[in-house]
């Protein structure tokens, strides 16, 4: 076992690519291994103008290049140039209500896209670590109580939950065939609950919406206040996954299966409870309960058991639901009140540090 600052160490001067860089996750994930001194690559779909990714710069301090998952030619190409030792592939349509609109977009992106990936990684023999990122909503959702472990059935309802059930299996079909074998390599998949924190701007996500409507003056509307998710900052994630990639580049045993990153099974929330939170943190705003909620499939309990995570990697949630919104909510007070970005989210991410050295 090793802490978070030695698993970032252990990026330093490494050459890694992370596919979705432009997105919420990966922008945090990119500047945070940057700023360790790891050589990042990134691959995805061109950045928004509202997004985390060019409000930090990242476009002029890492090597970016614009692509999309399903191109296959042109991502293998890129990894072939740039010869990356680890990869950390969050590429993703991740959003659930545009799974239902553009369905045939996300098993596109989320299942062949993977499936691109874990080819192109298969043709090159100089990757020595894969973490690969999927979702906790890729487990076959059966509302109990308890946290999902991760032999537990994969399946989803609606079509993200599915897809990302089936990226799963993508990547143990990958990993049986290929991986396991190979010297000098490590691969795992990755799995992590409802994540909240600066710099999303998401259409459909609670976070965003509720920061639009705060800074517009408009009440925030809910459609499932009494659904409960495993929330968690972007951050806890995001150590686990550098933990496990250190994990994969110190340990190379080919398929090193799957993994959760979750907050405690005691600690889920409402949405109405992160809701009135925000609404707390933020100091003014209204909160308005829609009388007819969204037709859409969600699901209503969804939590993670992270025992394996905790006891074989040393890993556990740093920051507790209080601290969480404390976080998120001053991250985007400091956005509107025009702080630098990069300086505000390298800030926290230093805090963050110092909490996981505690």
């Amino acid at each position: 076992m090793e802490n978070l600052v030695n698993a970032l160490e252990n990026f330093r001067g490494r050459r890694v690519l992370i596919t979705g860089d432009t997105g919420f996750k990966g922008s945090w994930l990119s500047l945070w291994l940057h700023l360790h001194g790891a050589e990042v690559y990134g691959y995805a779909l061109p950045a928004e103008k509202n997004s985390h990714f060019l409000a930090l710069g990242l476009n002029k301090v890492i090597h970016h290049e614009d692509g999309d998952v399903r191109d296959f030619s042109h991502m293998s190409k890129f990894i072939k140039k740039i010869k990356p030792e680890v990869i950390f592939h969050l590429a993703a349509q991740a959003i659930v209500m545009t799974s239902y609109s553009e369905p045939q977009e996300t098993f596109d992106t989320n299942v062949l896209g993977g499936v691109n990936l874990l080819e192109a990684v298969r043709l090159n023999e100089n990757i020595k670590a894969l973490v690969f990122i999927t979702s906790d909503k890729c487990y076959l959702n059966k509302e109990v109580a308890r946290g999902y472990v991760e032999t537990d059935e994969l399946g989803g309802h609606d079509p993200y939950s599915a897809s990302k059930a089936a990226a799963e299996i993508a990547f143990a079909s990958y990993a049986r065939s290929y991986f396991a074998e190979r010297k000098s390599f490590g691969a795992a998949s990755a799995r992590a609950g409802n994540v909240i924190g600066g710099g999303d701007w998401s259409a459909n996500r609670i976070i965003p919406d509720c920061i639009r409507s705060l800074m517009g003056k408009n009440p925030i509307e809910l459609r499932n206040p009494h659904a409960t998710r495993p929330w968690q900052h972007v951050l806890e994630p995001l150590s686990g996954y550098i933990t496990l990639g250190s994990k994969l580049l110190n340990s190379p045993n080919g398929d090193m299966g799957s993994w959760n990153f979750g907050p405690p099974e005691n600690a889920v929330h409402t949405v109405q409870e992160v809701t009135e939170s925000v609404l707390k943190e933020w100091g003014s705003g209204t909160l308005k309960i829609l009388s007819t909620p969204n037709k859409l499939h969600e699901a209503v309990l969804l939590q993670l058991n992270c025992d394996k995570s905790r006891v074989q990697l040393g890993w556990k949630p740093k920051w507790d639901f209080s601290k969480t919104i404390h976080e998120t909510i001053k991250w985007y007070k400091q956005a509107e009140a025009g702080v630098n970005t990069f300086v505000s989210s390298s800030e926290q991410l230093k805090t963050y540090e110092m909490s996981a050295n505690d």
